[in-house]
Formats: structure tokens, C-alpha cells, sequence
């Protein structure tokens, strides 16, 4: 069975763009981009993954699956 970071690592490279995460999470980009900007608890838990390289942002894949196993372990 793979983990998660090496299933996204496999799937998009170290780096996820914003639209990448969106399909990842099932919303839009527009929505995702909304929840980020907010102080809430998705902002909290995916800000600490955020890169940015000139005016792109972008996601690290390992923090990005820290965060999806520890969303999965909390829910079991």
C-alpha cells in the first residue's frame, strides 16, 4: 500500500498548484483560495504548506499529505 505523500508525490511532483490541491479536496479553486485567505481551521492547516516562487503559490506535496493523514487519524 503507498502513503500519501509518495501516491502525490507520484501524481504531482513536490509542488501542487492550486488547482491541483482544489481536485485533491473537491472544491473549487475559487472556494479553496476563499477558505485560505479566512482564519479558520483549513487556512491553519494548509498555510504552513504554501510556497511561493515569484506570484505563484504553491503547495508541498509532504506537508500536504501531513495534513490528509492527520485529518484521516482524527477521524478514526
Amino acid at each position: 500500500m503507498k502513503s500519501t505523500e509518495n501516491y502525490l508525490l507520484e501524481k504531482f511532483g513536490p509542488l501542487l498548484f492550486i488547482g491541483q490541491l482544489a481536485s485533491l479536496l473537491d472544491r473549487s479553486e475559487g472556494g479553496l483560495r476563499w477558505c485560505l485567505r479566512q482564519n479558520g481551521e483549513m487556512s491553519k492547516k494548509f498555510n504552513p504548506a504554501k510556497k511561493k516562487i515569484g506570484r505563484r503559490v504553491y503547495f508541498r506535496s509532504a506537508l500536504v499529505a501531513k495534513v490528509l493523514d492527520q485529518d484521516q487519524a482524527d477521524a478514526d
